[in-house]
C-alpha cells in the first residue's frame, strides 16, 4: 500500500510504529527514548521532516523541545498550540505522547493541503521530557515552556540532578549545545498563544468499554511524587544475626505494602491511587544484607485534599516502620502538581466538535494520568482529547490503537480549529 493511499489516521499510526525502533530508541529490543539520548535526537530529525512536509517552519527551543509553526492569515499572529511529548518510559508503547504530536501534524497537513489559514497560527510542539524517564523529575521541558521551572537556581540544581549513569542535566544539555540557564529562555509569553490542546491515548479502559473512539477530558488529577531513601547497615548474609540486622530492603518491603494498604483503604474515593514504581537496592548482591534502598512514591487523586490525606498517612507509616527497625530515612519531595481543570470554552468547543464528527454527545472523563497539558494549563487555556486504546494499556509494548479512531480524533481536532476561528479567536 502506498503512502498516498493511507488515511491520516493510518499514516499517523504507521509513523508512530516506525519511531518505535532503532535508531529512534536507545535500546535494540525495546522502546526507550529518554530526553537528549541518541534515539531522541534521531526522532527530532524524523519528526522535523514531517512537520516541514506539512507546511510548517521548524525550530528547537532552548529546552530541546521541537516546534513546528503554520502561519495564520497574518504573519506573527498568536498561535493555537497542539502538542504532547516525544520521550518514552523504558520498554514503553509506541503511542503514548508520540501519537498526540503526529496526529496534530496530520491536522496541520490537512489545512496546508486545502490552503486553509486562520486568524491565529497553528503550532505543534513535541516536548522533550514529560516522563522523567532519564532524570528523577517529570515534565522538565514542559515547565520550561510554561515558565514554571521550580528550581530556584537551575544552574546549581541541574549540576546535581543525575541520571542512572551519573550524567547530570547540565552535562546532557551541554551535549546538545544548551545550558541550564538557557532553559528559562524556552518560556512562552501568554500573548503569543491562544491556547493549548493535547490529544493522547486514554491510558484507561473507559472508552473501549463504552465503544467510543474518543472522549473529552474535564480535568487532570492532582499528583505528588517523592523519593524515599533508607539507610540501614550492610553486612555478611551468613554472619549477621537476624536479631541484630538493620535490613533496609526488609524495611522497604514493609513500607511498600503499607502504601498499597493505605491506598486501598480509601476505597476509590476521588480515584485515589498510590504506587511504588521504582526500587533500587545497595549493594545488590546475593550474600550481603542490603544497607541502602531508594524507592519512589507516586500518589494521585481527583481531589488534592484526598491525595494529601493519603500521603500524610503513608509518610507517617514510613516513619513508624523506620523507627521500629532502626533504619535512617529521608523523604525527598520531587513533584507536587495540583489538579488542573480544562478550560470551559475550549472544552465546550471540543465537545461540540466530537459530537459533530461522531454523531453522539461527547463522553467527558477525568484524566488520572498526568500530561503536559496540566503544566501548560498554568500558562494558557487548555483542553484535551482522549483516544481509545486497547484494554487501556499504556507504558507497555502492548499499547495499541485503531487507525480509524485516530482518524476520528484528527477530524475532531480539525473541526475544533474551525469552531475556534468562528468563535473569534
Amino acid at each position: 500500500m502506498s503512502s498516498v493511499s493511507l488515511s491520516p489516521g493510518e499514516r499517523a499510526v504507521s509513523r508512530c510504529d516506525r519511531l518505535g525502533e532503532v535508531p529512534f530508541s536507545d535500546e535494540v529490543d525495546l522502546l526507550f527514548r529518554p530526553w537528549l539520548g541518541p534515539g531522541f535526537h534521531a526522532t527530532i530529525e524524523a519528526v522535523s521532516g514531517w512537520m516541514r512536509a506539512a507546511g510548517m517552519s521548524v525550530r528547537r527551543d532552548s529546552a530541546a523541545n521541537l516546534i513546528g509553526r503554520y502561519e495564520g492569515l497574518a504573519p506573527g499572529a498568536p498561535a493555537l498550540l497542539f502538542g504532547s511529548h516525544l520521550d518514552s518510559v523504558r520498554d514503553g508503547g509506541r503511542y503514548d505522547g508520540m501519537l498526540g504530536v503526529i496526529a496534530a501534524i496530520e491536522v496541520v497537513s490537512g489545512f496546508h493541503e486545502r490552503g486553509e489559514r486562520f486568524p491565529f497560527a497553528l503550532e505543534v510542539i513535541g516536548f522533550g521530557d514529560e516522563e522523567g524517564s532519564r532524570f528523577p523529575v517529570t515534565m522538565l521541558t514542559t515547565r520550561a515552556v510554561a515558565g514554571v521551572l521550580e528550581e530556584d537556581d537551575p544552574e546549581a540544581a541541574f549540576a546535581k540532578l543525575r541520571d542512572a549513569d551519573g550524567v547530570t542535566v547540565a552535562q546532557a544539555l551541554s551535549t546538545a549545545g544548551l545550558t541550564p540557564l538557557g532553559m528559562a529562555a524556552a518560556r512562552r509569553d501568554v500573548s503569543e498563544l491562544v491556547g493549548y490542546v493535547e490529544a493522547h491515548i486514554e491510558q484507561g479502559p473507559v472508552l473501549e468499554a463504552e465503544g467510543r473512539a474518543v472522549g473529552v477530558v474535564s480535568g487532570i488529577a492532582a499528583q505528588r511524587r517523592f523519593e524515599v531513601k533508607l539507610h540501614g547497615t550492610a553486612g555478611h548474609a551468613g554472619t549477621m544475626a537476624m536479631g541484630l540486622r538493620r535490613d533496609a530492603l526488609a524495611a522497604a518491603s514493609e513500607m511498600v505494602l503499607a502504601v498499597e494498604t493505605i491506598a486501598e483503604s480509601f476505597d476509590g474515593r476521588d480515584g485515589l491511587v498510590a504506587t511504588v514504581g521504582s526500587l533500587r537496592v545497595w549493594p545488590g548482591v546475593v550474600n550481603v544484607v542490603p544497607g541502602d534502598v531508594v524507592f519512589t512514591l507516586d500518589a494521585r487523586a481527583g481531589s488534592a485534599v484526598t491525595r494529601d490525606q493519603a500521603v500524610d498517612e503513608i509518610l507517617e507509616r514510613i516513619a513508624a516502620v523506620a523507627a521500629r527497625r532502626g533504619i535512617g530515612f529521608e523523604v525527598i519531595p520531587r513533584e507536587n502538581l495540583a489538579g488542573v481543570p480544562c478550560d470551559p470554552e475550549l472544552r465546550g468547543l471540543l465537545e461540540a466538535a466530537v459530537a459533530d464528527v461522531t454523531g453522539v454527545p461527547a463522553r467527558v472523563l477525568v484524566s488520572g494520568a498526568g500530561h503536559d497539558a496540566m503544566v501548560m494549563g498554568r500558562l494558557v487555556p487548555m483542553a484535551m482529547l482522549f483516544i481509545r486504546c486497547e484494554q487501556g494499556i499504556s507504558h507497555n509494548p502492548a499499547e495499541a490503537v485503531l487507525p480509524a479512531d485516530v482518524d476520528v480524533a484528527i477530524e475532531a481536532m480539525t473541526d475544533f480549529v474551525r469552531r475556534l476561528a468562528v468563535a473569534g479567536h
